[in-house]
């Protein structure tokens, strides 16, 4: 006899529905499953037979086809053990009673799930992934690890229902027994940010503003300057003033984390945004993603947040120089004999670095050590076309005594920065709502604005056009970096809720972008 239940596969951060086909024929007894399966699904046979004894249905002594549809797309994982075992009982009349040759209908519903040898369902990588394909596909229902059921309920429109064993699932069908219906309810502590305050960070209220504007437009940041002046503590205080995220970017964010296998099984939705910073000697694929099996790497993973490298030029320059096109695009294509997947990587970069080995080139107290040849050298780990994607670069330099000592000042919070960050982020948003790029996709901030949103968006007045062209033939730009200034600027026109930008903001914007010429950059 004939069945098909109804699973999801992943391709990328997408899901895509598999029907899972099963065929029971009165032959030599023979258990295959074919339609491109991994050897993690090739596998599956001995966890679904032993899953059916255990649970109490029996294994069949027949020949049993199993077939993944579509056939010409490779399936990877251990998600489709559920539905192959929904689709074996139906298939062999085991689902109901077998005097009544009970058959249920499956065609709404949608089964995700590892098996264990006891039967009990094991948790998923992608659930939310697969659960909006399921959802796309047309059906009602989907039953889900009981682990993964938080994730999944944030897709609406389709009932989610949390399983803990396959018997649960089977009596659930047949009408004898009831399993938990997960809904999705918005947590108000959510969007809370739980991190350090820039109220901690004494003076440096150069790189402070640097971080706001930064924040206030997305834009790439490198700190610079003489260890121990406040770069690593000013960078893990950005998340605390960036603006909350929307639905839309929560879900793009929760889906990778998802695939990844990262997200936490009391978390349904990503609302913080992520903060990622891996140690210098990571590989290339650990970065941009990659392996036998495509996963996300560090740049997927700060997707919507932020990516902070410290100790910038430690860092292999293989590794530095493969954030050059996800710094561009937005996206990360890895391309395997198996196929071709695409991650977002849509994040901003924050960088910080000693401006030498020893770390106190230009500095007023300590003197350095390294020589001229030895500096060029360090400086040259980062190459001029990665440093030109980088908006902001700012010197950080050393504190003197009573700018660290002096307890009669109060620094200003992260609550109040974020308030002016998230009023920029909103006169951008109103900026770009009837705007997209040329891939479709949404712009939330200005340094997601391409050449034509530019011309459009940042004309500039005969006096800036005059400080442009004097910064432009004097710092001898790129077409790149004129670019990028423009997005600087109209983030501080933003930030100063001026309608256009002014000299004022542009200056500022060209000065963010120049660093001190004993640095040698």
């Amino acid at each position: 006899m004939l069945s098909c239940a109804y699973s999801a596969g992943i391709c990328g951060i997408d899901g895509f529905l598999v029907t899972v086909e099963c065929n029971c024929a009165k032959h030599m007894p023979s258990f295959e499953i074919v339609g491109l399966p991994d050897n993690a699904i090739k596998e599956a046979k001995e966890r679904v037979r032993s899953a059916c004894l255990n649970s109490g249905f029996g294994f069949p002594n027949l020949e049993i086809i199993v077939n993944l549809a579509p056939a010409d797309i490779k399936k990877e994982g251990s998600a489709f053990d559920l539905a192959i075992l929904i689709s074996l009982l139906q298939a062999s009349e085991r689902l109901g009673n077998r005097e009544d040759s009970l058959r249920v209908d499956l065609n709404d519903d949608c089964f995700i799930g590892e098996l264990s040898l006891s039967g009990d369902v094991r948790g998923v990588r992608g659930a939310l992934c697969m659960a909006i394909s399921a959802k796309q596909a047309g059906k009602k229902r989907i039953f889900v690890p009981y682990e993964n059921a938080r994730e999944a309920s944030v897709v609406g429109g389709i009932e989610v229902y949390a399983v803990k064993n396959a018997r649960e699932v089977v009596n659930f069908l047949i009408g004898i027994g009831e399993l938990e219906k997960y809904t999705y309810v918005p947590d108000e502590h959510e969007s809370e940010v739980a991190c350090p305050d820039f109220a901690d960070v004494k003076g440096q209220a150069k790189a402070k503003r640097a971080a706001e504007i930064a924040a206030a437009g997305g834009h790439n940041l490198l700190l610079i300057g003489p260890p121990g002046t406040g770069k690593s503590m000013i960078a893990k205080r950005i998340p605390s003033i960036l603006p909350e995220m929307s639905f839309e970017e929560s879900i793009e964010t929760t889906k990778v984390h998802s695939i990844s296998g990262i997200l936490p099984s009391d978390v349904s939705l990503i609302r913080t945004r992520p903060f990622r910073s891996p140690h210098h000697t990571m590989s290339t694929p650990s970065l941009v993603g990659g392996g036998r099996i495509p996963m996300p790497g560090e740049v997927s993973l700060a997707n919507n947040g932020v990516l902070f490298l410290d100790e910038f030029p430690e860092f292999s320059k293989s590794v530095t120089e493969a954030l050059r096109q996800p710094l561009e695009d937005g996206a990360v294509t890895i391309t395997r004999t198996s196929g071709r997947v695409r991650y977002p990587c849509s994040f901003m970069l924050v960088c910080a670095m000693n401006p030498c080995r020893c770390g106190y080139r230009g500095h007023p107290t300590h003197e350095c050590t390294c020589s001229d040849t030895e500096v060029r050298k360090y400086i040259g780990k980062i190459s001029g076309p990665l440093l030109d994607r980088i908006d902001i670069q700012i010197e950080v330099p050393s504190l003197s005594y009573n700018e660290l000592s002096g307890s009669d000042k109060t620094e200003e919070p992260s609550s109040e920065i974020r308030k002016r960050v998230n009023r920029a982020r909103q006169i951008a948003r109103e900026r770009f709502k009837n705007e997209r790029t040329d891939n479709g996709s949404t712009i939330y901030c200005n340094a997601q604005m391409e050449a034509r949103h530019i011309r459009k968006f940042c004309q500039l007045s005969e006096a800036c056009s005059k400080l442009m062209e004097r910064a432009y033939n004097s710092l001898g730009l790129s077409a790149r970096g004129h670019d990028r200034i423009l997005r600087l600027a109209r983030t501080i026109a933003d930030l100063a809720e001026a309608e256009n930008i002014e000299p004022r903001h542009l200056a500022e914007a060209i000065q963010l972008r120049t660093l001190d010429k004993n640095y040698g950059i």
